[in-house]
């Protein structure tokens, strides 16, 4: 063979055996996972450490994109691009969900949990099971419940130890008629204002106050603009670590086998964490300048028949009524 030639042809081989290698691997996916939390918040961290896992445990295939704090939208319209597929993926509440299957809606009862005792194994397991195929049905996968916490009422007028403490004030609420609800049966004059706009209101005086769970109030710094706050833990909800539909079928099975493992594992990270934080952080709410009460809460929870009968009817009798079977059957003692 021509010495030419001989060289030419082995270049060419070289070149398709390094090229190889480059060919035959699959592209790199990027998801989007859009949250309302802030870069400090522990839904922020347990999402970082999903996107990190994710991209080691699938060898650079899929990397996730992270938006906090709002950046996509708030809250309703990131549920809404979950399931468009403008956004792969999301952290929504149940009552971001309900107006999607009203069954999200029985989920939210005022005082119906005693702690996270019974919170965390009742919506993890059957809670879990009942509404996971309503909402696929809907457009949504839920992967995992992440942890968002007990509501608490902050206002700008006067501590609250008593229901009647809360008639008369302006509380914004998220446009959740649960929460509304459970205002409104103490007395408090609600109005629906979107979480990014909720700072400057308080400041400006056009609500005297608004409910959070604790690591919302601190991350946020609500405690700039509002003097009181009542610990009344009155709604527990969490955040459900949610994919789209058309973005789950995407992945192969043991990606999705994957991505559910990866998520209990940072779901549990974020409950840990604000369990862990949040005796400090109302420390530092009361060192900031607010002052805390911890109000008996029996005469608050004996004022929620309206709020327990609004929300059956937006909810549906038969889904409250089950829902309330869960609880009775699986709660802790």
């Amino acid at each position: 063979m021509d010495r030419r030639i001989f060289l030419k042809t082995s270049a060419s081989v070289a070149g398709v055996t390094l090229a190889a290698p480059y060919i035959a691997r699959a592209a790199t996916t990027t998801m989007r996972f859009a949250h309302f939390a802030d870069e400090n918040h522990p839904a922020n961290i347990a999402a970082k450490q999903f996107a990190s896992r994710i991209e080691q445990r699938t060898d650079g295939a899929i990397k996730i994109a992270i938006f906090p704090n709002n950046q996509l939208g708030g809250p309703p319209e990131q549920a809404q691009q979950i399931k468009l597929g403008t956004i792969d993926m999301g952290l929504p509440t149940q009552g971001q969900l309900d107006k999607y299957d009203k069954a999200f809606a029985a989920v939210m009862l005022p005082f119906i949990f005693n702690g996270p005792a019974d919170a965390f194994p009742i919506l993890d397991g059957p809670t879990m099971d009942w509404l996971a195929p309503l909402a696929e049905k809907q457009g949504f996968v839920l992967l995992r419940n992440w942890e968002y916490g007990f509501r608490n009422v902050t206002n700008n007028v006067r501590p609250i130890n008593l229901p009647d403490d809360v008639k008369g004030l302006k509380i914004r609420t998220p446009p959740e008629l649960q929460i509304q609800a459970s205002m409104e049966a103490l007395g408090a004059v609600v109005q629906a204002i979107a979480f990014p706009e909720l700072y400057l209101a308080l400041s400006q005086g056009v609500v005297d106050g608004e409910e959070n769970p604790i690591p919302v109030i601190y991350f946020n710094k609500i405690y700039e603009v509002q003097k009181h706050l009542a610990i009344t833990r009155h709604i527990y909800n969490n955040m459900i670590h949610t994919v789209g539909v058309n973005s789950w079928k995407r992945l192969t099975p043991d990606q999705q086998a994957i991505f559910r493992e990866e998520s209990k594992n940072s779901g549990e990270l974020m409950r840990k964490l604000i369990a862990d934080s949040e005796t400090e952080q109302v420390d530092k709410l009361q060192k900031a300048g607010m002052q805390i009460t911890r109000p008996d809460l029996a005469p608050f929870r004996a004022k929620m028949d309206p709020a327990y009968k609004r929300i059956a009817d937006y909810a549906g009798e038969d889904n409250v009524k089950k829902f309330r079977e869960i609880v009775d059957k699986y709660r802790k003692a």
